[in-house]
């Protein structure tokens, strides 16, 4: 593997849906690649002790997987990542160069998207908050090489940018 991205965003920002977008346009450019989502290689319960997030958990994973991607040369990544030191543990777990794009997508879009993925959830509401709150502290974290308007464009039209921003 030569090159990792890893798309950032809050909740609800489209960072999974992009990701495997651009996994699709890798494909039809014929690059040999992987797309990984961090959240499915954080999901368990009940935490491990001392990871209430399941930070180091997600980072290991992430090791572990990247080493079976022997023919892929690039490696696409969704996740939020808060913090410089999260960066350099999602570099260090991939062991290639590692970009990040954050999506920036408007609240009110996020609010639309995340209404109609959890309008029977009785989550709803927590993750509305939390769009916002995360929204503000990868604002204020800057961990992204280069940001990307995500708005209400197609995925795909949203991986076309990330890529072209990307030099891929």
């Amino acid at each position: 593997m030569d090159q990792a991205l890893l798309l950032t965003g809050t909740v609800g920002a489209g960072k999974t849906t992009v990701a495997d977008a651009l996994g699709d346009l890798l494909a039809d450019r014929s690059v040999p690649h992987a797309v990984l989502d961090i959240d499915r290689l954080r999901h368990s319960w009940p935490s491990p002790p001392g990871d209430p997030f399941r930070h180091e958990l997600a980072v290991a994973n992430v090791a572990a997987v990247t080493r079976n991607f022997g023919t892929a040369d690039r490696l696409v990544l969704a996740g939020v990542v808060e913090s410089h030191g999260e960066r350099a543990d999602y570099a260090r777990a991939v062991g290639v160069p590692l970009r990040v794009c954050r999506l920036d997508v408007d609240l009110a879009v996020v609010r639309d998207r995340l209404t109609a993925r959890h309008r029977l959830d009785a989550g709803l509401r927590r993750h509305l908050a939390r769009a916002a709150e995360l929204d503000a502290v990868l604002t204020r974290a800057a961990v992204e090489d280069f940001v990307v308007e995500a708005g209400d464009a197609p995925p795909d039209e949203i991986a076309r940018r990330v890529a072209a921003a990307a030099g891929w």
